[in-house]
């Protein structure tokens, strides 16, 4: 599913209109954005968890030339789906 195909989907089952729905959608995802850049933890009822991981540096290989390099570290973000995404997306 595209961005396009999302907002006019969350449109059509709210009752508002396409340009309604992309400013909610933005909105929610900056807000999401924000509070993992701050590091924060984001529950979202029947959806998931996002958080923020620390990835510890690591070395690893370059597979095409067998060189061996240095992975810095980094923060990655996490998704956990919820008990109800998971029984609905195995149903």
């Amino acid at each position: 599913m595209t961005k396009a195909e999302l907002i006019a989907k969350m449109a059509a089952q709210a009752g508002v209109s396409k340009a309604s729905a992309e400013r909610c959608l933005n909105g929610f995802v900056n807000a999401i954005t924000e509070a993992l850049e701050k590091g924060e933890r984001v529950a979202i009822p029947n959806l998931g968890v996002f958080n923020v991981k620390e990835k510890a540096a690591r070395t690893g290989r370059n597979p095409r030339t067998g060189e061996v390099v240095q992975i810095p570290a980094r923060k990655a973000v996490k998704f956990s789906p919820s008990a109800v995404l998971k029984k609905k997306v195995n149903s």
